[in-house]
């Protein structure tokens, strides 16, 4: 016996917009991080020497890592498989925890949560249904896998939000009081009320998201990330943030069909 309430993942029209949703965020990180690459970002340097590689060596590499980035974006948006999404997710995790390991602040790999909670949330939806005893085989049960894909995108979200709140409130960034005044702001008094209200917002999609709110937490992301080619940052930056739009969006849609689907007259079958 099922409900409208408890339909599985796989069995609702919106699947598709969900899954296009994941892809295209996907897809820009990885082709805003892979032309950064092809840019030879001089602040990646840094990085590379966390694994023993030199300032010369790096820049050499680059341009080979924005190659390989690209195309699998490319692979993602037309062709994602499973295995190949999961890899993308540790990719992008490992990129992220490279800021920290290189010596700067810890939120900086929690702000960059978009990067690798997108990925993860399309390899759950990727997966094949099956039993709770398949977990690690990535064969979850629809309901399941539902309620995971869920929480992963409300707690990406809920990271995102907060570690960019953090680098504002706490670690003053340098680079946000700069995006400030471009826009003729105090720089240092709007950064730390920003970062309040990103740390409060976050707070918000933990305890109870609402589709509204989300859509909100969309143009909130698009139109602070958008400061940073205005403040002379390479437009990639603003592309590579991709999956801190999608996440957003795709929780959203979500939790609109969630409530669509419990208001909705129970349809029992059996």
């Amino acid at each position: 016996m099922t409900t409208a309430a408890h339909q599985p993942l796989d069995g609702f029209p919106g699947r598709p917009t969900l899954d296009w949703i994941l892809r295209l965020g996907l897809f820009f990180c990885f082709l805003g991080h892979g032309m950064l690459g092809l840019s030879k970002v001089a602040a990646w340097t840094s990085y590379f020497a966390v694994v023993g590689i030199g300032p010369d060596h790096a820049l050499d590499l680059m341009p080979w890592v924005g190659v390989f980035d690209v195309a699998l974006g490319i692979a993602a948006l037309f062709f994602p498989i499973r295995w190949l999404v999961f890899y993308m997710f540790l990719w992008t995790l490992w990129t992220a925890l490279l800021r920290p390991l290189a010596g700067e602040s810890i939120w900086e790999a929690v702000e960059r949560a978009g990067n690798y909670g997108v990925p993860f949330a399309l390899f759950l939806l990727l997966t094949p249904g099956g039993s709770l005893n398949a977990w690690l085989r990535g064969a979850f049960g629809p309901r399941t896998r539902e309620l995971a894909l869920h929480w992963t995108l409300r707690l990406t979200t809920v990271l995102l939000l907060f570690g960019h709140g953090m680098l504002n409130w706490a670690v003053l960034k340098p680079l946000f009081v700069k995006q400030y005044s471009v826009l003729g702001l105090p720089g240092l008094p709007v950064e730390r009320g920003v970062g309040v209200f990103e740390c409060l917002l976050a707070l918000a999609v933990l305890i109870k998201p609402d589709s509204r709110m989300l859509v909100g937490i969309v143009v909130w992301k698009l139109a602070t990330e958008i400061l940073n080619p205005m403040a002379g940052s390479p437009i990639w930056v603003f592309i590579e943030h991709g999956g801190s739009y999608a996440a957003p969006l795709a929780l959203a849609f979500l939790v609109a069909r969630s409530r669509t689907a419990v208001s909705a007259p129970a349809a029992i079958t059996t």
